[in-house]
């Protein structure tokens, strides 16, 4: 039998780092194995995401974390989806919640219904048949029931929180589970000869770090799965051709909204995402089709209130590196490669790295077959992301720029032009292994950027139109009158989970 694993070494601090070393520090609790985290104050890190979906709430709730202590001190805000605006065309918007719409009727699934009775002239907003959306219109906020009376009232929601705060709420958490903290910088990779595992960073003060098991979130570079493995990273650029990235921070004006927005611009587009004591912001363009200057002029012209620090700028290669776990190394974070946040995806792949990881943690042997599962698991995932991002851009109907005309007549994935085929036949949603988006959310895209089906549900002619009629508008009303009686999200905020001034 081979010998457990008893030095993991995790490169880079961050939220990816951090969120590796309160999961590694958890599971591996009241074991026999060293947990270090080499991080260097330093270096500035890119500060992953300030915007979450839902899993979000299950990751801090199995680790243990008390949720309203989480929000009070990473200043967050609660999120029900997201508002897309002027994605489709001009002056068009569509909320992508997290929840189901409706609720199925004889067994079939709702859209059927909607989309049959719009075909017949009804003009129904599937929006109003959901309840995060209704509630996210109002500005409300209401938390999902742990047993919801109807399936109406099953949803979920995430958070809008400082990404640097919870990298230092994890950082406590993680060192009380007993995780070494090094501060300094690596200075070199050790590998071994035989069989080119890592097995030792050397630090700038000349301290030797070994280990059997090492964690890369050194960010973009991939300092150990990069440049010292080789791995080699899958470029794909010719279908997201955003490549440029700035942020900016100002302060908040008016009440957090209970979601985030994106905001369509000439060449990319925007985020907003509230806290309780600011705002984010930020733009994500591409290269090819508008400057740096340009850039910056378009995001600062567009935000509210004052800014509060300097314009952070980056550049990225969206796609991802070939293997997230090769020989004793796995890549979390920006080192496993980069999508950008146009779903709030970037802590949802931490996380999701971190689930594989400890679901097939190895010992010394390090199994090829369990390696080569989670390759294959998560790319899967990252693909089925990528094709899901890649259908906003695509089924735009805008023609006013460059951008935006180059984005409709692009090539796509055969395999997203198969689930786009499918549903036009028939409305059906292929979902398929490791999806990272539930099928409301492909319905919401295929609604939302007019991607109609040709047949229905034959069952559905045996329902009376006025009695669908009838089912739909109680299911309706149903909602609205239980979205009148949340409060409004800043009032849920102050009454149960305020954060302390700074």
């Amino acid at each position: 039998m081979s010998e457990p694993i008893k030095k993991v070494v995790i490169v880079g601090g961050g939220t990816a780092g951090w969120m590796s070393a309160a999961s590694l520090g958890r599971f591996l609790e009241g074991k026999n194995v060293d947990v270090t985290i080499i991080e260097s104050s330093a270096l500035e890190t890119v500060g992953v995401g300030e915007a979450t979906i839902p899993n979000i709430v299950s990751y801090n709730k199995n680790l243990g974390i008390n949720e309203l202590d989480l929000i009070k001190a990473t200043q967050a805000t609660f999120k029900l989806g997201i508002q897309f605006e002027n994605w489709h065309q001009q002056g068009e918007n569509f909320f992508h919640p997290f929840s189901d719409y409706g609720m199925p009727i004889n067994n079939i699934e709702f859209h059927q219904y909607i989309n049959q009775a719009n075909h017949q002239g009804a003009a129904l907003n599937i929006e109003d048949y959901c309840f995060p959306a209704v509630l996210a219109k109002k500005g409300k906020f209401a938390q999902p029931h742990p047993n919801p009376p109807s399936p109406l009232a099953d949803y979920q929601y995430a958070f809008h929180f400082d990404a640097g705060l919870y990298a230092n709420f994890l950082k406590d958490f993680a060192m009380n589970l007993g995780v070494k903290h090094i501060d300094a910088l690596i200075n070199s990779v050790e590998l071994n000869q035989n069989n080119g595992f890592i097995s030792a960073v050397t630090l700038d003060n000349g301290e030797i770090v070994e280990g059997d098991l090492f964690i890369d979130c050194s960010g973009f570079k991939g300092l150990l799965i990069e440049e010292a493995l080789q791995t080699g990273y899958e470029d794909w650029s010719q279908w997201l051709i955003c490549d440029r990235a700035m942020a900016v921070q100002t302060e908040l004006v008016g009440e957090p909204t209970p979601y985030t927005r994106s905001i369509a611009k000439s060449s990319g587009w925007q985020w907003r995402i509230p806290l309780q004591h600011r705002m984010g912001n930020g733009y994500i363009y591409a290269s090819q089709f508008q400057t740096d200057d340009d850039a910056e002029r378009t995001l600062l012209d567009s935000v509210q209130g004052a800014t509060i620090n300097q314009v952070r700028k980056f550049r990225f290669t969206p796609g991802r590196r070939k293997q997230v776990w090769n020989k004793n190394c796995v890549a979390i974070g920006l080192s496993s490669g980069f999508l950008e946040p146009l779903e709030s995806t970037s802590i949802s792949l931490i996380q999701s790295v971190i689930d594989k990881l400890l679901t097939f943690f190895p010992d010394q042997s390090f199994n090829q077959h369990d390696i080569d599962e989670v390759n294959r698991l998560h790319n899967d995932e990252v693909e089925h992301i990528r094709d899901f991002l890649i259908l906003h851009y695509k089924a735009t109907k805008r023609d006013d720029s460059a951008f935006w005309r180059h984005c409709q007549k692009m090539d796509i994935p055969e395999t997203l032009a198969h689930k786009i085929a499918v549903f036009e036949s028939r409305g059906h949603i292929i979902m398929r292994e490791s999806e990272s988006f539930e099928a409301a959310s492909w319905l919401t895209m295929y609604n939302a950027f007019d991607i109609k089906q040709k047949r229905f549900d034959e069952r559905i002619a045996n329902m009376p139109f006025d009695v669908m009629s009838k089912n739909l508008a109680q299911m309706k009303q149903s909602i609205e009158n239980a979205a009148q009686q949340a409060m409004q999200h800043q009032d849920f905020i102050n009454t149960h989970c305020r954060a302390n001034p700074e």
